[in-house]
């Protein structure tokens, strides 16, 4: 088929080369415009702009859908256009472009978790299971009819980093799947059924460190929020980003908060039990293993607030 691809980050690059292995054409490609990225600023293209420039492909940046984008979008003569993680809401008058419309490829199993941050909450709330979906994309957030989805079992060492980098190499396969399903007129859209739940954008408050809360729920946060936006934590005023954790249940007598080495672990006590600092990254400071820390720290009474 003859498609526009949209997408911005580094988990929307396999959609894109997939598409393009499934023997698909891309006519275009959609792609959020060049941003600053580290301390000086650079101005960057998106990771999916510096794929399509590789490839040679016809690129539209645009933070905003505008009238223009529209009117190119319009030259193209799609057949369909096949969306992940944009950044950018598709106006109605966008939607109908193309012959087959919009299909979205969302990393949840829908209803579940629609909107921006489906894995970072899928891990924070401790599922066991989550996946990816396509979808036909409307105005709703994220209600369309769905395609088809492919599960992804949460692991025990699982961030939100790792898991969708998987979950954006499976979906990548089910997205080309689906629209080579659409071209050969087997595509069968059905509703969504099911708990409806919602994944808001994430901002940097939400990964705070809430050492109060129990071990397991100090754990899921962190490693839902790594890379991004970030886990951390005070002590003494200074800012200090948190590496995953694991779980020490047979250590109970750390107050919330309280960091202790002992047999060279790093322990810090929670609403229930400790855990086990790996690595932590103090303000304007390079990453540290956190026992290495503790030493160079040279204190006896550490307490994260």
């Amino acid at each position: 088929m003859r498609v526009l691809f949209a997408g911005t980050p580094d988990v929307a690059v396999p959609s894109l080369t997939e598409l393009l292995r499934a023997g698909h054409h891309v006519a275009a490609v959609l792609t959020r415009q060049d941003a600053p990225v580290g301390r000086k600023k650079v101005l960057t293209p998106s990771p999916v702009a510096q794929e399509a420039a590789r490839l040679g492909l016809e690129t539209v940046k645009a933070n905003r859908i505008d009238e223009d984008v529209v009117a190119r979008l319009d030259a193209l003569d799609l057949d369909a256009a096949a969306i992940v993680a944009y950044g950018g809401i598709v106006p109605v008058t966008a939607l109908t472009i193309p012959r087959h419309g919009w299909i979205n490829l969302h990393f949840s199993l829908l209803p579940a978790w629609r909107g921006a941050a489906p894995v970072q909450h899928a891990l924070i709330n401790g599922d066991d299971v989550t996946g990816a979906s396509t979808f036909l994309l409307e105005e709703g957030l994220d209600t369309g009819p769905l395609f088809g989805t492919v599960t992804e079992s949460v692991l025990t060492g699982d961030t939100s980093g790792a898991l969708l980098e998987r979950l954006s190499a499976s979906g990548a396969v089910l997205l080309a799947q689906t629209l080579s399903a659409i071209e050969q007129g087997r595509a069968k859209a059905f509703p969504q059924e099911g708990q409806v739940s919602l994944a808001p954008k994430l901002s940097g408050e939400d990964g705070r460190i809430r050492w109060s809360d129990p071990a397991l729920a100090v754990k899921r946060r962190i490693s839902g929020v790594t890379p991004e936006p970030g886990a951390w934590t005070t002590l003494s005023g200074q800012r200090f980003k948190i590496g995953p954790v694991l779980l020490r249940p047979e250590v109970t007598d750390l107050p919330p908060g309280e960091a202790s080495q002992r047999n060279g672990a790093v322990l810090v006590g929670t609403g229930s039990h400790a855990v086990e600092l790996g690595v932590l990254q103090p303000s304007g400071r390079t990453v540290l293993a956190a026992a290495d820390w503790f030493r160079g720290a040279q204190r006896k009474d550490v307490r994260f607030e």
